[in-house]
Parts: C-alpha cells; sequence; structure tokens
C-alpha cells in the first residue's frame, strides 16, 4: 500500500495536498517508462521537439494564475514573487527551445592542415534520462531551468520536486502531457529523500540534476558514484555585495535590500554579506537603515518555508548581534514562521553569520578601506555562486565583477543575470559545478558526438599505415616545421 504524506502552507499550516511517498520501485518503473520515451522523443529530432516545446510554453502561460497561486500555497512567498518566477521559468524554456538546435546541431569544423583531407564534424546529442532533484525555495524556475534544457537537448525527464512542494511539480508535468501526449517524456515522482535517492541510484538514468544544499549534494553523488552517473550541483551560496566609493548608494541600497530580504531570504543567490567602501559608509548606512524600516515580514516576503532553517537563522542572529553591531532587527526578529530583516554590522568575518549559509532575511554589513579588500573579504568565502558589484565607472565594475571568485555577478543590479536565459547559470567551490541555462546548459544535458571521414587519400602521406616509410615521415617532418616552428617575438 502506498504511503501518502502533506504539502503545507508554511504560513498558515494548511494542508495544501497529499501526495504518495512513490518507493525504489516506482521509480525504477517511471525510469522504464522515461527510457522508452527518450528513444522516441529524441528522434523527434529538433524542429518537431521545438514546436512542442513551445506550445507546452503557451500552456503554462495560460495556466499563469493557477501555477502562482499554487506556489504561494505551498511556499509562502507573495503572489507577485510567485508569478516573477513562473514568468522567468517561462521565458527561459523559450529559449530553450527556440536555441537547442544552433547550439546543439551538426556543424563543420576545422580539420586543420594535417586533416586537409578529412571533413569532420561536430553535434551533441542527447544523454537519454536525465533525473531531476529539485529546491523548494523557487520550486519552478530553478528545476525548470534543468526540465526545460534537458527536454529541448532531447532527453526525457523524471522530476523529484522537494518533498515541501511537490504539487506544483506534479503540475508540471500533467500540463506537459497537453503538449506531448503520446509518451511520459516528461513525469514527476513524489516522496521524501529515499524517492530522491531510488532516482540517483537507478543505472539507467545518464544524469543527475541537483539543486539544494552543499551536504546534501554530497549524499547525492554517493549515489550516483555507484553507477559513474554524472552531476550537475547547485548547491548553497554566500554572495557578498560590493558598493564602491562612486556608486549610486539609494540604487545599491534599495538593490541589496531586495536581493537579501525577497522570498524571506531564501535564495542562493540572495545577497548575504555587505561589503562598503569606506567613503561612502555612512552614507550608505544611512540609506540601508531608512529602507530597511518599510520592509515587513509576512507583507512584503513570506515565511520560512522550512521549518528547521528557523533555527540556523536564529543561531545566526544570535551569534552575529553579540560579537557585532545591530543596525535593525535582532534576536526577537525571530516569531516563527516569520523572521524580520535583521542587519548586523562589524561582524567578525570568521563567525558562522559570515562563513555559513544562513538562508534568511539577514544580512551583515562590514567596512573595508577600498574595493580591493572588499574584494578580498568577498572570495575569503568557501561558496562561489553569485555576488553584485556597484559601481558609477563601468571599466572598474567589469574587472571587480570578472574577479570575484563566483559563477556569476551583477553590476549595477542584482540577481539580474539569472533573468537572461543567454547566460550560464552554476557555482564554484561549496556551491558545485556544472551549469543550467544558456548554450553551457543545453550542452550540459547532451553528449558531444565528433565525426571524421576521409574524403580521399593524402598521396604520399599515409602516416596510419604499415606501409609509412621514411619518406612520408620526412615530409610530415617539413610540413610541422613550416607551420608551427617559428618562434615568436
Amino acid at each position: 500500500m502506498t504511503t501518502t504524506f502533506d504539502s503545507l502552507n508554511p504560513a498558515t499550516g494548511e494542508v495544501v495536498g497529499s501526495h504518495p511517498k512513490h518507493s525504489a520501485d516506482t521509480v525504477h518503473e517511471a525510469v522504464g517508462r522515461a527510457e522508452e520515451a527518450a528513444a522516441w522523443w529524441g528522434g523527434l529530432g529538433h524542429a518537431e521537439r521545438r514546436r512542442r516545446l513551445l506550445d507546452y510554453k503557451a500552456v503554462l502561460t495560460q495556466h499563469l494564475k493557477e501555477l502562482t497561486g499554487l506556489v504561494h500555497r505551498e511556499t509562502g512567498k507573495p503572489v507577485g514573487d510567485a508569478t516573477l518566477e513562473v514568468v522567468l521559468a517561462i521565458t527561459h524554456l523559450d529559449w530553450a527551445a527556440r536555441n537547442a538546435h544552433k547550439v546543439l546541431g551538426r556543424r563543420r569544423v576545422s580539420t586543420g592542415m594535417i586533416g586537409l583531407n578529412l571533413v569532420a564534424t561536430l553535434e551533441y546529442l542527447p544523454l537519454g534520462v536525465v533525473g531531476v532533484i529539485g529546491p523548494w525555495n523557487y520550486p519552478v524556475f530553478t528545476p525548470m531551468g534543468s526540465i526545460a534544457y534537458a527536454l529541448a537537448a532531447g532527453n526525457a525527464v523524471v522530476f523529484k520536486p522537494s518533498e515541501l512542494t511537490p504539487g506544483i511539480g506534479v503540475r508540471l508535468a500533467e500540463l506537459f502531457r497537453e503538449s506531448v501526449p503520446e509518451h511520459e517524456v516528461f513525469q514527476t515522482v513524489t516522496g521524501l529523500g529515499e524517492t530522491g535517492a531510488a532516482l540517483a541510484a537507478d543505472p539507467r538514468v545518464r544524469k543527475i540534476a541537483f539543486t539544494g544544499s552543499t551536504a546534501t549534494a554530497k549524499r547525492v553523488m554517493a549515489a550516483c558514484a555507484e553507477n559513474l552517473t554524472p552531476i550537475v550541483a547547485e548547491c548553497g551560496g554566500k554572495d557578498a555585495f560590493i558598493v564602491d566609493a562612486d556608486a549610486d548608494l539609494a540604487a545599491a541600497a534599495d538593490a541589496c535590500l531586495w536581493g537579501a530580504l525577497s522570498n524571506a531570504g531564501q535564495t542562493c543567490v540572495g545577497v548575504e554579506r555587505v561589503y562598503v567602501v569606506d567613503a561612502v559608509y555612512e552614507s550608505f548606512m544611512r540609506e540601508l537603515s531608512e529602507r530597511v524600516t518599510k520592509v515587513r515580514a509576512g507583507e512584503d516576503y513570506g515565511p520560512i518555508t522550512m521549518p528547521g532553517q528557523v533555527d540556523i537563522i536564529k543561531r545566526h542572529i544570535d551569534d552575529a548581534t553579540k560579537s557585532g553591531r545591530t543596525v535593525a532587527g535582532g534576536p526577537a526578529s525571530v516569531r516563527a514562521p516569520y523572521v524580520d530583516p535583521v542587519i548586523v554590522e562589524d561582524v567578525p568575518e570568521d563567525s558562522p553569520a559570515v562563513r555559513e549559509e544562513t538562508f534568511g532575511p539577514t544580512i551583515t554589513v562590514r567596512r573595508t578601506r577600498d574595493a580591493a579588500e572588499a574584494l578580498e573579504l568577498a572570495n575569503a568565502s568557501a561558496y562561489g555562486l553569485g555576488g553584485t558589484v556597484f559601481s558609477r565607472n563601468a571599466r572598474r565594475a567589469t574587472e571587480l565583477a570578472r574577479r570575484m571568485r563566483s559563477g556569476m555577478t551583477a553590476i549595477n543590479s542584482v540577481i539580474s543575470f539569472a533573468g537572461v536565459p543567454a547566460l550560464p547559470f552554476g557555482g564554484i567551490g561549496d556551491s558545485g559545478f556544472g551549469r543550467i541555462h544558456g548554450a553551457d546548459g543545453l550542452r550540459e544535458f547532451a553528449r558531444p558526438k565528433a565525426i571524421s571521414r576521409q574524403r580521399f587519400a593524402m598521396p604520399g602521406m599515409n602516416l596510419t599505415s604499415f606501409t609509412r616509410g621514411p619518406a612520408e615521415l620526412e615530409r610530415l617532418i617539413r610540413l610541422v616545421t613550416f607551420l608551427h616552428g617559428r618562434r615568436k617575438s
């Protein structure tokens, strides 16, 4: 008998829906169906997949209010934030569908002088079945960054959403069947950790796309290692926000607060650490302090979705306020399931509030001598997901952004890179590896296939034969010396 579990509205505690705890056997059956579907879907070709995915995009758009309402109920986030999330997912689906052929399709590549008698082609072929293990904080936008690109690359997908937000994952797959009814190209399985583990351990799954904590990513990788299943992992972040001496301080403070507090701070690329150049520190803090008084938990952002995260947030706040100076909020800000905004200055860099991911509506702020010190402190983290630089000097800001140890950096905006479908999304260090979104995201879910074809035999240069003689080697040496033997001054 299949047992069930409930998804709850974290703001009210009401039951949003009940879903089965799918067993390992059920996951195994789903992967089997996906294998059959993958052979059909991969064989359709780019043009037919594009047509069907664009139709799916239209279906999602037609159900926009329904989907945002479900996200709102399962996560507690405001309807406006849920709407933005679903809209971004739709734009990424559109980009993946329209660009898959250009990025992955067969093309000729240069063979070089040694291969003048060859024709060489490169294309990217589907992997087969892709398993996606999604998070609860952005239950549409984040997993669709893998699902849409994997589907566009010609794969079938088995999706295991978070146990906190299973309903939206189920609905995404149901709506896909309106556009692709023939085979189960996109399926959702629901359950707790055991369900995700069964998906990661199935040897027929050719790649796992995981989003979640660094600790959980390591467990998923261990399961994948049994079958040498590759994985793309988007883990946590401790993103830094740098305010240079020439920044627009009003715009910087506004962006900083939204990046830190939207979605109750439950954003992997959200702002958690702020470094402000001494020359503008006081002015920036005035802007920040005035603006934060107008942001309300329960109105401008929702509750902490995962109950266990409240304890982590409280521990970080307690530690930070003992060692730093409180600008806004404090230990009393934690009133589960909500946490009011918290800003603390001068927190030691080795404290948990600075070193560990908080995943709540809190920020630490530190004064720095200059932008160089700000960058040094920003980079002194095990994480490396996103980041932000505010400066009016475009060249200087770009150089700081390039040197920031992160997968993505926004300049004079916050988290803007996530809204650009052509840009890859992912991190380094404890923030994971691999990329979703953009051309890199499409290639992440495909395998390169290289083919070389000999057009004619090279006269006097049959180098891959036991009939090769000294004269042919000498001609080869002369050719290579002519092409590559000149030293550059």
